[in-house]
């Protein structure tokens, strides 16, 4: 039975405790130490065990739990696909129960138990030179890492295109705007991105594209790293990734808004904001360049990058903003992207991203 320090807890620990129970592990949950982020409705917690372990539990009611458990179960296969080569360990494992992910359900919310990865260095906010070279270089090899085991990976649930007429389906119900807190302007302005991008995808044939396990959000916090041993400035190692709130199974191209955030002249900002601008700045160009040498790119990709960008606002924004972010933190993003940021990106000069690739 889990043991509680105080009779009144936030509903996250009880569930927890439940969650925990049902496990069936011998072990008791001493101390409940919160991590969460705060900025979506997810709670992360550092739990203290009983035998002096650490694991980490998420308690989640964003979008949908059947999803949640797919991911779970892809996350876990995509781990024991990684192990013994240079990925082995690098994302956090999923425990498991009767050899399946286990993840606990109680038609309200669900929750989650991983491995607490070990946790190197951080990258600092505003990288040099050579830490975006490096970047690039290890993310490229952690995607033809992933590119090699995405055919042992069953088909999801989810995909771009079906997300995209999710959204333009509830854009052109009568009560669009009052469901997503927005001006009819902005709906019109939404209902016009989202059906480009539907004609988009239509056109450069997504459906035949490779689609391998991609991780979307590369924030600072999600992420740790070995520095290299010749010590030579921004030499490091990917070591371990943990938060897997937006994984998919899709085009490698929709992890790149979040590596130009980080690879940005003002960094990765504690101050959240999702402009398009860091898709074309001279240090995101380095990055793709070094990319390209590892894993090398396609002028069609690259013409996808501001597609891929608008999905990101479109699906994670406004289509599952309430359901993910704080209300307040959803409210101001769904305003700034429908007035700002997706226009914005209209008008991105890709010419030097192409001389890249050409």
């Amino acid at each position: 039975m889990v043991k509680f320090a105080s009779n009144s807890l936030p509903n996250a620990i009880e569930n927890i405790g439940d969650a925990w129970d049902n496990y069936g592990d011998p072990r008791v949950i001493l101390n409940f130490d919160e991590v969460s982020a705060h900025v979506s409705t997810n709670r992360v917690f550092r739990l203290s065990m009983s035998d002096n372990s650490h694991l980490i539990a998420k308690v989640s009611s964003y979008g949908s739990y059947f999803l949640f458990a797919e991911d779970h179960d892809r996350l876990a296969r995509c781990s024991s696909q990684l192990r013994g080569g240079r990925w082995s360990g690098f994302l956090a494992d999923v425990l498991t129960k009767n050899g399946r992910p286990y993840t606990w359900y109680d038609g309200n919310c669900w929750a989650v138990f991983y491995t607490d990865v070990q946790r190197g260095d951080g990258l600092p906010r505003i990288l040099n030179d050579q830490n975006v070279v490096t970047l690039a270089n290890e993310i490229a090899e952690f995607h033809l890492a992933c590119a090699a085991i995405a055919p042992t990976l069953p088909p999801t649930s989810n995909s771009v295109k079906g997300d995209a007429v999710h959204l333009y389906d509830l854009l052109r119900e009568p009560q669009a705007a009052e469901h997503f807190g927005l001006e009819p302007a902005d709906i019109s302005t939404l209902q016009y991105c989202t059906h480009n991008l539907l004609l988009y995808l239509e056109k450069v044939h997504y459906d035949e594209w490779l689609r391998i396990p991609i991780l979307v959000d590369w924030n600072l916090g999600n992420f740790s790293v070995q520095p290299g041993f010749d010590n030579s400035t921004g030499s490091f190692r990917l070591l371990t990734r943990w938060d897997y709130d937006w994984f998919r199974v899709e085009s490698r191209l929709l992890d790149f808004y979040f590596l130009s955030r980080v690879s940005s002249s003002t960094g990765d900002k504690t101050q959240f904001s999702y402009s398009a601008h860091t898709l074309t700045e001279p240090r995101f160009l380095k990055f793709l360049a070094a990319y390209h040498e590892v894993y090398p790119l396609s002028r069609m990709e690259i013409e996808f990058l501001p597609y891929a960008y608008r999905f990101f606002i479109l699906n994670y924004v406004i289509r599952e903003g309430a359901r993910f972010f704080r209300p307040d933190l959803c409210a101001q993003f769904r305003r700034d992207a429908s007035r700002k940021y997706l226009t914005q990106s209209e008008n991105l000069d890709l010419s030097a991203l192409f001389k890249i690739v050409n």
